[in-house]
């Protein structure tokens, strides 16, 4: 049996095909169109699947589609009801898109494709803890979501439990810790649904001056982890703008305009945000173990690439064991909806495993032929030499050696915003001039 997940329309659009619940492809669209975060329907991918696995569109027997539209836009709409005429202009530039294409997924789906088969439609945060839980090692264990809002939720607390998760507790819009964390990407100058890696990247450099600012304004953080943010400080709810002059106020500071130079000012903001996310964070898992009494942990979601803020639940021993998915941010909603369709909607059993996981390293997108290789770069007259494995192994330590660059393309691609080696750009972190040469290339 053939299942196909689809993310789209958001941002990441991704693909994930399974056959028989193994995972045979999971595929992000922005590798095909070389559009950063494409959000267009996955034509690319999913014709990558078919043509690798030999099948057509109506050999799937189920998709799933990782959210559902129509109560996505009831919050949209109710947002901006709330706060009429405030935000009218962008409603009123979003609604066509919504009325005539968005709300109506499993129609563009059927079209789309020409597909007759069935579609299963899965809440987003279900599709964030199904990426979670169903590709991990384990058979029982706590589930944690985090990200900037789905239909309604912004966290979700779950439990899985061979092949079942249930739902504990949810955080609702606009109490966000992932829009949180990018109203500060936006203020450091980076871009929301983009920058926030950079943000998590330039914390190191400052110190956590306005930590204690953040908690008595901007947010009311309960013992378990649940809290409320103050939104008289921010507009992201509205999609005009991440903050408002009352936030500029209370740091007594603008926003950084993109690509100037990093003042101290905006490190020490980014140590004080990523500090306050680390605390939340830590509540919450806490909390769920109280729950839960399991000694395993899965994360998805957004936040749940902020690879520091999971050090620290490791450091802090709450669970035994933690199982982070690789694609955890919208990319990973086509492996979850897949796998929900599998596992929880079709109830087949989630088997036991001696691997580390079953999502095979995350290596999981497509792959080259020597001889499609060999075709491509004799067509197009590309200079080439031919190494065994060995051979290529040592080449690439002496360029290396000698402060060269390298770009390594090899076996299948990895799934998610992480380079794990099959493509990914090599250099020497001995040479002090590497990050600058690395940027001008």
């Amino acid at each position: 049996m053939y299942i196909l997940g689809i993310s789209a329309f958001y941002h990441d659009s991704s693909v994930t095909l399974l056959k028989d619940g193994k995972i045979i492809f999971a595929l992000e669209e922005e590798r095909f169109t070389r559009i950063k975060h494409d959000k267009s329907f996955p034509y690319q991918s999913i014709k990558y699947c078919l043509d690798k696995e030999n099948i057509n569109i109506n050999d799937i027997s189920y998709i799933g589609y990782y959210e559902y539209p129509i109560i996505k836009f009831r919050r949209i709409l109710s947002s901006y009801i709330s706060n009429f005429p405030k935000g009218f202009n962008s409603f009123f530039q979003a609604t066509p898109k919504w009325i005539s294409e968005n709300l109506w997924i499993k129609s563009i789906i059927k079209k789309n494709l020409d597909y007759s088969g069935k579609i299963v439609l899965c809440a987003h945060h279900t599709s964030h803890v199904a990426s979670a839980y169903f590709p991990s090692p384990y058979q029982d264990s706590a589930i944690l979501s985090m990200d900037g809002v789905g239909e309604w939720n912004t966290v979700a607390l779950a439990h899985g439990n061979k092949n079942r998760i249930n739902n504990i507790k949810n955080l609702n819009f606009p109490h966000s810790i992932g829009l949180l964390y990018s109203a500060f990407t936006y203020y450091c100058g980076f871009k929301v649904n983009s920058g926030e890696y950079k943000l998590m990247g330039l914390a190191p450099y400052g110190k956590p001056k306005y930590f204690s600012k953040i908690l008595e304004n901007l947010i009311d953080l309960k013992d378990d982890g649940s809290f409320k943010i103050d939104m008289s400080y921010f507009d992201y709810s509205l999609n005009i703008n991440m903050l408002n002059e009352k936030f500029y106020q209370l740091f007594d500071k603008k926003n950084r305009n993109p690509e100037s130079e990093i003042s101290q000012f905006y490190m020490d903001i980014a140590s004080s945000i990523q500090k306050v996310i680390e605390l939340i964070i830590i509540k919450i898992t806490k909390h769920l173990k109280e729950i839960t009494q399991s000694k395993n942990l899965c994360i998805s979601g957004g936040v749940g690439l902020n690879c520091v803020a999971n050090y620290k639940i490791l450091k802090e021993n709450i669970f035994e064991n933690i199982w982070v998915q690789p694609a955890s941010g919208d990319s990973g909603g086509s492996l979850g909806s897949a796998m929900y369709v599998w596992y929880q909607h079709l109830k087949n059993d989630k088997e036991e495993t001696k691997k580390f996981d079953f999502q095979q390293g995350s290596y999981l997108g497509s792959k080259y032929s020597n001889d499609e290789i060999n075709i491509f770069i004799s067509k197009n007259k590309i200079p080439f030499e031919k190494l065994d494995e060995r051979s290529m192994n040592k080449k690439i330590a002496h360029l290396l050696d000698s402060k060269n660059v390298i770009g390594r393309f090899v076996g299948k691609m990895e799934f998610g915003p992480r380079a794990l080696g099959n493509r990914s750009i090599l250099a020497n972190p001995l040479d002090k001039e590497i990050q600058q040469k690395l940027n001008i290339k």
